[in-house]
């Protein structure tokens, strides 16, 4: 039979649709055409396959060979395809036998000795795999990531001549991954109790920890803003096994290498105020994931925000609503899951200072500054807390570093508990009907709350932000209700609005 049928996996952003690839060997002279909307990356395979088939001690056929990567109208990209081609030669010629191909998928680069060499994506192919019912062969080199979904499921193999010897049962592949697959447990944590003084900005962490709330930090320059954000992560829960998959194979679509040792702790992503909005949000004429989607499942870290280009800044408002980017082209749409929490710290004036003697710039100023931040992106921020300059003497007599990170961790775990107990999320995610279940409030506590919004200038989408936040506050005091308290609280951590406020009165 001069034809053999062997099934791969494409990657389109965090999908892996199937790939079926057709090799047919016929009398004429000798060439190899290859199809199937194929770039020049994979049109290069023609050399890497020859080369890799004659190095591995098997015979290149001196005939006319056809291969089709099908569906044909699926664009398709990178060396993925090196493997399963030059094994459709080897069987369509009857050098390996083709009875077990159809049990397989395969995914692989060749180097021309024969080799195999990692490639992208094969993280989001195993899963689809197994869905399938079939057993993904993979470089060993990917055999750590693809072990993330099943150790006995997929087999990892480090060169052609391996996968041959396994398909025509002169051998044994199996699947090649780290010592360690556990969460690696880091002795040298940040704790909270670094920080001297700040205990209303370790307590607006908490809450926002808990409740998966964004949070805006405030304040002149070395205060802790930078530093108490990034204690952050180390306040969240473990990732689940689900959400743990997500979030590798959204990096297992980068060129970053995917740390499976640790593959449970929730990302940190701090990107430098220089970004691009392709690099924030994603892009690329091939869409490759941004920092937003990297982020999945963690943390986003945003720095000095007013040096950041306003509209790439505007660009995240969407995503923090939806949850996913949807990254267009003129052929393709591609969508990247971005559930992420946005953390974000900034000087209050292009000095750093808005009041007091080392204040150097009017509030005018200090207005346009702020103003490069539009008013709908920091309605998506649910607290804005101050981090004023530490009182003088605290330093000399060390301060109150207040509790260790291990405490206030078992206390968001706790609160957690809770809310996935009572609504199945966290209380960021709650819609405004499951608002009017879940945080119901009193008629006088309803109008206090509309009265202070009114007086501030917020609009519905606070209304709803400040009611999860207290929320999430009467789950970390264990109680039932919310309680007025609770609200006012809540309204407390809205320093950007007062500031702004302020400015716009001093201005006029």
């Amino acid at each position: 039979m001069n034809l053999a049928i062997i099934q791969s996996r494409a990657c389109v952003g965090v999908g892996a649709p199937q790939v079926t690839v057709e090799v047919h060997i016929s009398n004429g002279l000798p060439a190899f055409n290859l199809v199937g909307l194929a770039e020049t990356t994979v049109k290069e395979a023609r050399d890497r396959v020859r080369s890799a088939i004659v190095n591995s001690g098997f015979e290149f056929p001196a005939r006319r060979i056809t291969v089709n990567l099908a569906p044909a109208d699926l664009p398709k990209d990178g060396g993925r395809f090196d493997l399963p081609i030059a094994l459709g030669v080897l069987a369509a010629s009857g050098q390996i036998p083709m009875t077990t191909l159809n049990q397989h998928e395969f995914v692989g680069e060749l180097a021309l000795s024969g080799q195999l060499r990692a490639v992208k994506g094969t993280l989001p192919a195993a899963v689809v795999c197994r869905e399938a019912g079939r057993r993904l062969v993979v470089p060993d080199d990917n055999g750590g990531q693809v072990a993330l979904v099943g150790r006995d499921t997929h087999l990892s193999a480090p060169d052609l001549n391996a996968v041959c010897r396994h398909l025509s049962g002169q051998g044994h592949l199996s699947l090649k991954e780290p010592d360690n697959m556990e969460t690696v447990t880091h002795e040298n944590h940040r704790c909270l109790q670094d920080i001297i003084g700040q205990q209303q900005g370790k307590r607006a962490l908490e809450i926002s920890a808990a409740g998966s709330h964004n949070l805006l930090f405030l304040g002149p320059p070395g205060t802790g803003k930078t530093m108490l954000a990034s204690r952050m992560a180390d306040l969240l829960p473990p990732m689940s096994d689900t959400e743990a998959l997500q979030t590798a194979a959204i990096t297992s679509l980068t060129e970053r290498p995917l740390h499976e040792g640790n593959w449970r702790q929730r990302p940190f992503r701090s990107p430098h105020h220089s970004s691009s909005m392709a690099a924030l949000v994603g892009g690329g004429t091939v869409p490759k994931p941004g920092e937003i989607s990297l982020a999945h499942n963690g943390i986003l870290f945003l720095d000095e925000m007013p040096e950041f280009e306003r509209k790439v800044l505007d660009s995240l408002r969407e995503p923090l609503e939806s949850g996913e980017v949807m990254i267009s082209r003129a052929n393709s749409k591609t969508l990247f899951p971005s559930r992420f929490q946005l953390v974000g710290a900034l000087n209050p004036s292009p000095t750093g200072h808005y009041e007091g003697q080392l204040a150097r710039s009017n509030p005018q100023a200090t207005l346009r500054y702020l103003n490069r931040l539009s008013g709908p992106f920091l309605d998506r921020f649910d607290l804005s807390i101050e981090i004023p300059a530490l009182p003088r003497g605290t330093l000399a007599e060390g301060g109150d570093r207040g509790e260790p990170t291990s405490v206030v961790k078992a206390r968001i775990e706790r609160a957690r508990a809770l809310m996935l107990a009572r609504a199945g999320k966290v209380n960021c995610l709650l819609s405004s009907r499951e608002i009017e279940t879940y945080c119901p409030l009193s008629k006088a506590d309803a109008d206090f709350l509309e009265t202070a919004l009114h007086r501030l200038g917020l609009s519905i989408r606070a209304y709803h932000r400040i009611i999860k936040v207290a929320r999430t506050i009467a789950d970390l005091s264990g109680e039932q209700d919310i309680q007025r308290g609770h609200l006012a609280e809540a309204l407390g951590y809205r320093a950007m609005d007062r500031l702004l406020k302020q400015l716009t009165s001093l201005a006029s």
